[in-house]
């Protein structure tokens, strides 16, 4: 399984660590990570550069793609180029976006006339789009997910993983990083709160 992020300049640092990390705690035989984009590197909304393992044109390789946000996505939901660097396919592949990371899928046409989320301020920016915005932390449609606020990449990465590994393998990955001791950020269905499951529910989880 190929799993492929999309990364470019300007990017917010916690939604592509945090994906990077979780998704190499997967123990898959068939497993792949990789950061894609249009340079050999990218740097990040901190200034931290970081290598890319492989070109926009892995994309249309990949078995889940999920898109970056941050600050730099303004200038490549407008780049031609970029967009049609990314030939996605959401009849055959896992397609999501974290926080403004959904400008890019709803410039590709993925999110016209669908439900998602992206982040506040955005929010109206994304309705220009015939997007029906919605305000929860993870919303599917399909094959194509959005999520809104850094840590909601939690749940983008319990889809694919779930969809494409399976549900225990999730379970297992999510729980590795649980706050010890503590109530935890990451709602798994056996440890949630009441309020928390309402939340997840409410998600279309």
């Amino acid at each position: 399984m190929l799993i492929s992020i999309v990364v470019f300049d300007d990017f917010t640092d916690l939604d592509v660590f945090l994906m990077w990390d979780l998704f190499n705690r997967v123990q898959h035989p068939r497993w792949k990570v990789q950061l894609i984009g249009e340079g050999l590197q990218h740097r990040s909304r901190t200034n931290i550069p970081i290598p890319m393992h492989g070109s926009l044109d892995q994309a249309a390789k990949s078995d889940a793609v999920l898109i970056a946000s941050g600050p730099g996505v303004r200038q490549k939901m407008s780049d031609p180029q970029f967009l049609a660097a990314l030939k996605l396919d959401p009849q055959r592949q896992l397609i999501g976006s974290i926080c403004a990371g959904s400008l890019i899928l709803a410039a590709l046409g993925l999110l016209t006339r669908k439900r998602a989320t992206t982040h506040p301020s955005v929010r109206q920016l994304l309705q220009t789009f015939d997007v029906h915005v919605v305000d929860r932390p993870f919303v599917r449609d399909g094959k194509v997910a959005t999520a809104a606020g850094c840590l909601a990449a939690q749940h983008l990465v319990a889809w694919v993983v779930g969809q494409l590994a399976s549900d225990e393998e999730r379970d297992r990955v999510l729980e590795s990083v649980q706050p010890v001791g503590g109530s935890s950020a990451f709602v798994l269905p056996h440890l949630a709160s009441q309020r928390e499951m309402h939340m997840l529910r409410r998600a279309d989880w």
